[in-house]
């Protein structure tokens, strides 16, 4: 037997660390090693990486579906499948305005590629809506990135392993990871007796049992402990106050709100001693280095945009910003995000709910609200790539009827999810691994990467990459050709001469005689440029030599640091060809500490401190501290919807045999409260709150607290080859799409109120 060995990367969290798939003459990935040659991994991988196989190898779409109906699904052709959906997105953007038709999804952890060329489809719909996944979670920072930093598309790093004293405030990276080499780094700074590991969490999690200090705060009131520690840095005169004068704008304005809160009152609140509060504070302050880690505890819990506020005042207004061992911001390849207006400055809203995009994204939150109405201007089509709204998104039940409503759902996925059998077309897509693809969660500083992955696996029969489908159905909606015959020629010369420039020459001259064309470029390019280049799937790489050219142009002398010797054009074609052909990915850019600064986006690269809707939330905030307690006497527990597990991941494994532990996915419970309600380890229970049911098995512990209760996501989903039907509960019956942030409408996935009842049947143990 024959086996092939050949790099990529993991798709199963923003790290995407580089792997080593060893497959067999079947393509069945037999051996998964970390790659050494990883620039930022090196080699570095978890447990789940090692099962992805059952990814590749699970039951796949083969052909493109319609729905009859009577709710069943036929096959058709891929011309009937492209010529149906294109008549009527046609018909349904020239008759109600592209604003009717939306887009959900376009990526996930691993396959942006995608979504870039989605926007391509976007084009033809006239639609500005996107709704995806980074809306449930990161849109709140963005805001308030937005007005710190002058983009909402400016992000931070976070150097753990550099830092002298580092906060974790609701992540748990043992477990989710979100920074490189996670496990490692997390218990080297927690072995190291000159650092100092705080970990803030309503449960005492895996990162939390590592922790030389433990904030066990309660759920939701994340915010007043923010508010107690920033206070009382103020309140003692404590800010960094050379660093505020040389950085910053606005300290004045924000000093008299920290000023008046109350810091024993809110210990009280959060329910963490006020002196350790203290002690946190002035250590801080103290620190010669502090960086501070978050992640979704705070970003879909009470206060959440909030908290994001909070989070960067306090390594802002301490002087730990923009130097080594601190959060600095950084590059980026290719901004993930885009920058939205606010609605007064001519900011694009949705039309039934108003509601304003963040970084281009919309909140998945508001979309069934946004569909499923008699107002004229409601959303009348979806395409979702990629993505599975109807059990990843807030309110299972409503995302369903929803998209049950509507005039046209198509679904491109590799696999028949749930949304998928909920939409009207269904479109067969390749797998991450059988297609040139990339994220941009390249996030790191003062050097960063970029990782171009080669497919590894052959395609399956009759699927199709996303790029590809969005260009058939450009193409039938008679938006752009299906070839560029003349520019095709060019650009095999082009990539023989590559400095005479032909290709670009030649594309402004196509787009001056047909400016219509200029919303396709990278069709164009996929068409001409990738089929001229030496790798088969290679549409997406001539998107990369467009980045690579604009990267070179703002950071020509980050990028020469590597040891580049050409200038200018000839420089962006090194990039290029060096992305292209770094199979393990490769170092794009070396910048000095000193040069973060020139990362911000403000005129004069200073930090805006005041945000004037934040500092009357944070004055606003006393009123909050007992809006729970009428639903807590019908709902009595607060569950964290979606805890990181060693064995869930996203929603792309539809096979439930990936996992090693923890098959039902069950329901942790405090000892007190199992006691209370007569549960043993292994009893089933229904767990209610007022969107849905679910039943779940329970295991008794006391990492979580008493009147707290934590479900996995990533279960509940169906497996058509198997005798069960599902497998574990599906989180999202019990979330609601009305218990949102305020401003970023940012699900509360932490705060969700519920009730238990016992299942009186056999224990399972």
């Amino acid at each position: 037997m024959s086996e092939n060995v050949q790099p990529t990367a993991c798709i199963l969290c923003s790290q995407n660390c580089g792997i080593v798939v060893q497959q067999d003459e079947g393509g069945n990935y037999t051996k998964i090693l970390g790659d050494e040659k990883h620039p930022v991994s090196e080699g570095y991988l978890c447990q789940k990486a090692t099962r992805l196989n059952y990814y590749q190898k699970q039951v796949r779409l083969t052909s493109p579906l319609r729905k009859r109906a009577d709710g069943t699904f036929e096959e058709i052709s891929w011309d009937v499948a492209i010529k149906e959906i294109a008549d009527k997105l046609v018909h349904i953007r020239d008759n109600y305005g592209g604003t009717s038709i939306a887009y959900a999804g376009g990526g996930g952890q691993g396959n942006h590629m995608g979504g870039v060329f989605g926007a391509m489809l976007r084009a033809a719909c006239d639609t500005p809506y996107i709704y995806a996944s980074l809306a449930q979670e990161k849109t709140g920072n963005f805001w308030v990135n937005g007005f710190l930093f002058g983009r909402q598309n400016t992000n931070y790093c976070e150097p753990i392993g550099e830092a002298e004293y580092v906060m974790i405030i609701g992540a748990n990276p043992v477990q989710s990871h979100g920074l490189p080499k996670a496990r490692p780094t997390i218990n080297e700074v927690a072995r190291n007796p000159n650092k100092t590991l705080v970990v803030v969490d309503v449960r005492r999690s895996e990162t939390a049992k590592k922790a030389d200090i433990f904030m066990q705060v309660k759920p939701g009131k994340d915010a007043f402990l923010l508010s107690a520690l920033l206070g009382y840095i103020v309140q003692n005169g404590l800010e960094n106050k050379e660093f505020i004068a040389k950085h910053t704008v606005g300290f004045d304005q924000i000093k008299p709100h920290f000023e008046k809160v109350p810091i024993s009152e809110y210990a009280t609140i959060c329910g963490v001693d006020e002196s350790l509060i203290i002690k946190v504070a002035n250590d801080i302050v103290k620190a010669k280095t502090f960086v501070l880690r978050s992640d979704l505890g705070i970003e879909q819990s009470h206060n959440s945009t909030l908290n994001a506020y909070l989070a960067r005042l306090l390594f802002l207004i301490t002087g730990h910003f923009g130097r080594e061992g601190t959060n600095c911001l950084h590059t980026l390849f290719f901004p993930l995000v885009g920058h939205s207006k606010e609605p007064e400055a001519g900011g694009v809203t949705t039309q039934v709910t108003g509601m304003k995009a963040i970084g281009k994204l919309f909140p998945p939150n508001i979309l069934p609200l946004e569909i499923d109405t008699d107002h004229p201007k409601r959303v009348r089509a979806l395409i979702v790539d990629s993505a599975n709204p109807v059990a990843t998104y807030a309110n299972t039940t409503a995302q369903r009827k929803a998209i049950e409503k509507l005039e046209l759902s198509v679904v491109i996925d590799v696999a028949m999810t749930e949304t998928a059998q909920a939409a009207q077309y269904v479109l067969p897509a390749q797998t991450q691994f059988e297609k040139m693809e990339a994220t941009f969660f390249n996030l790191e500083f003062p050097e960063n990467f970029f990782h171009l992955r080669h497919p590894i696996s052959k395609p399956l029969e009759n699927t199709l990459s996303e790029p590809e489908i969005y260009h058939r159905i450009v193409t039938a909606m008679g938006e752009a050709p299906s070839s560029f015959p003349v520019l095709a020629q060019i650009a095999k010369i082009d990539r023989r001469f590559p400095n005479l420039k032909l290709l670009p020459a030649a594309l402004g001259v196509a787009t001056f005689f047909k400016p219509k064309w200029k919303k396709y470029q990278l069709l164009i390019l996929k068409e001409t440029l990738g089929k001229a280049l030496p790798y088969s799937y290679a549409g997406p790489a001539a998107f990369i030599w467009v980045v690579s050219h604009i990267f070179v142009k703002k950071y020509e002398k980050q990028v020469r640091r590597l040891g580049y010797q050409e200038k200018g054009y000839a420089l962006g074609e090194a990039l290029f060809n060096k992305v292209l052909n770094s199979k393990s990915g490769t170092l794009i850019s070396k910048h000095t500490y000193e040069e973060s600064w020139d990362l911000i986006r403000h005129k004069d690269k200073k930090v805006r401190l005041e945000i004037p809707e934040m500092l009357k939330w944070l004055d606003d905030l006393p009123t909050k501290a007992t809006e729970e307690v009428k639903r807590a006497r019908k709902y009595p527990f607060n569950l964290i919807a979606g805890e990181r597990r060693s064995y869930n991941a996203n929603a792309i494994f539809r096979n439930p045999e990936w996992r090693k532990k923890d098959i039902e996915g069950v329901l942790k419970i405090n000892p007190e409260d199992a006691k209370a309600y007569e549960i043993e380890n292994g009893d089933w229970v229904k767990c209610i709150s007022k969107t849905g049911a679910i039943k779940i098995k329970i295991w008794i512990t006391d990492e979580v607290p008493t009147g707290m209760l934590s479900m996995p996501h990533g279960y509940g989903f169906s497996y058509p080859d198997h005798d069960e039907k599902t497998t574990g509960a599906l989180v999202n019956v019990l979330t609601s799409t009305e218990e949102c942030d305020p401003l970023a409408k940012t699900p509360y996935h932490k705060n969700v109120r519920v009730r238990l009842e016992k299942v009186m049947e056999e224990r399972v143990v």
